[in-house]
């Protein structure tokens, strides 16, 4: 069975956002309660996700590790992202967000693994990939992964949060739920 796949466009107000800290809060709750851990797999949010994590204190019961794979040979060398799938794909796909989880999976003992891969901006973009483009995986041990795209509106800095915002926000909606 194929994992579920989406596209969606997404205009995120700082208003419509919970706070990254409530977002936290919650999930390290949800993990201790369970004793299970997390790793992360960023590229264009560059540790922003880990170092929310680790902002709270005691965290280091339930998030295990992350990784920032910013560059191509990052990704190959540090997580089995096949070179050969980047080239075909390009580094902002849902197959690289796949392959990222995945590896960031079978490299821990983590429970539960996300992945960001995107295009922040304000450079890089292409007519296929506008500036915004973010994909993303989940997955939890045992489980299929699970990816999707959103298109994010502002600054590179905006972008960066609300992919944070919404990378947290699906893990805990789905498989940490």
């Amino acid at each position: 069975m194929e994992a579920e796949s989406t596209t969606t466009i997404l205009t995120l107000r700082e208003a419509d956002a919970p706070s990254l800290s409530a977002l936290v809060y919650d999930l390290g709750e949800r993990l201790m309660a369970r004793g299970q851990r997390l790793c992360t797999v960023e590229s264009c949010t560059g540790g922003g996700i880990a170092q929310a994590l680790t902002d709270i204190p005691g965290s280091s019961q339930w998030f295990e590790c992350g990784w920032v794979a910013y560059s191509n040979a990052a990704k190959a060398h540090m997580l089995d992202v096949p070179p050969e799938l980047i080239e075909a794909e390009g580094a902002v796909s849902e197959a690289v967000a796949r392959a990222m989880v995945e590896g960031g999976l079978a490299r821990s003992d983590a429970d539960f693994a996300l992945s960001v891969t995107g295009v922040a901006g304000p450079s890089g973009g292409t007519p296929e990939k506008p500036v915004g483009t973010v994909c993303f995986g989940w997955q939890a041990r045992g489980q299929e992964a699970r990816v999707h795209t959103i298109h994010f509106e502002g600054e590179r800095h905006e972008v960066r949060l609300q992919a944070m915002l919404h990378a947290l926000g699906e893990l805990l909606a789905h498989e940490a739920a």
